[in-house]
């Protein structure tokens, strides 16, 4: 797909990977909408690019339904959705022992709010014979986050149900995308602004991962994976899960600290 005069609609756009994308898409043309859970932030970096600011908290589905209104009263039928908002919070120690509210925000978040979407959206889609859903998972969808089981668990959901709606409707003329990174130097990683300045093993921009997508979506392609290495990784876990599991307990006991969370920036620093 080409964005020039597409309506994209970008959830958790303010910032991080969703506004390097808004960006972006509004230099290749797009009429972008931008919806944040941050009213201000969403404003401000819509009046930035000639775009549409929307308060939405993605886990709400009247607020998806209210999202997609606003965004079709202003430039008519979308012609791709990203489903971007995310958060991460980690785990306070064994990986059962978040709480049910965590559990349940990942869950809202992380594969409900792309449910919310497409049964807005694929009515209208599938009448036409057309549309775009660009699923931001992670690559801990294909292979695991250590130190976070519901962050992992969910985003393995947002994988499932973006290759559920490629299988369903892809002859009907829709497209998808699921967006599987490893660490990109957003809010989530939640360094501080020292950190941040260091070089980190592996850590991408925003503004990098957004010129990804753009390519993926061009070529149409279902994984997206800003670290090539992804597709390598996956391999090797599909072939010898046990082998796998075996490497991920260890990476995991490097990654501790004193008091036996897991400290990322560890691996960061590499």
């Amino acid at each position: 797909m080409k964005l020039a005069n597409k309506v994209v609609v970008v959830t958790g756009g303010a910032g991080g990977i969703g506004g390097a994308f808004c960006k972006l898409a509004a230099a290749n043309g797009a009429k972008v909408v931008v919806a944040d859970l941050d009213f201000a932030a969403a404003q401000k970096l819509a009046e930035e690019i000639n775009g549409l600011g929307v308060q939405c908290d993605v886990s709400v589905e009247a607020n998806i339904l209210s999202l997609i209104d606003q965004a079709e009263s202003a430039y008519g039928p979308i012609d791709l959705f990203m489903s971007n908002a995310g958060f991460g919070v980690g785990e306070p120690s064994h990986a059962a022992s978040a709480s049910n509210d965590v559990w349940q925000r990942n869950w809202d978040v992380h594969l409900m709010a792309h449910v919310y979407a497409a049964r807005a959206l694929l009515p209208s889609m599938i009448a036409r014979g057309d549309g775009y859903f660009l699923n931001v998972a992670s690559a801990a969808g294909l292979l695991s986050q250590v130190g976070d089981a519901a962050y992992t668990v969910t985003k393995h959901a947002a994988v499932a149900f973006a290759e559920s709606l490629a299988i369903s409707h892809g002859d009907d003329g829709i497209k998808v995308s699921v967006l599987c990174p490893q660490y990109v130097n957003t809010n989530i990683l939640a360094l501080s602004d020292e950190q941040r300045t260091e070089p980190l093993k592996g850590v991408l921009t925003p503004e990098y991962c957004a010129e990804v997508i753009l390519d993926g979506i061009d070529k149409e392609q279902f994984h997206i994976l800003p670290h090539p290495e992804v597709k390598d990784y996956i391999t090797h876990r599909a072939s010898n899960v046990d082998r796998w599991l075996s490497g991920m307990r260890r990476l995991r006991a490097s990654l501790l600290d004193e008091s036996g969370k897991v400290d990322f920036v560890k691996m960061l620093k590499g």
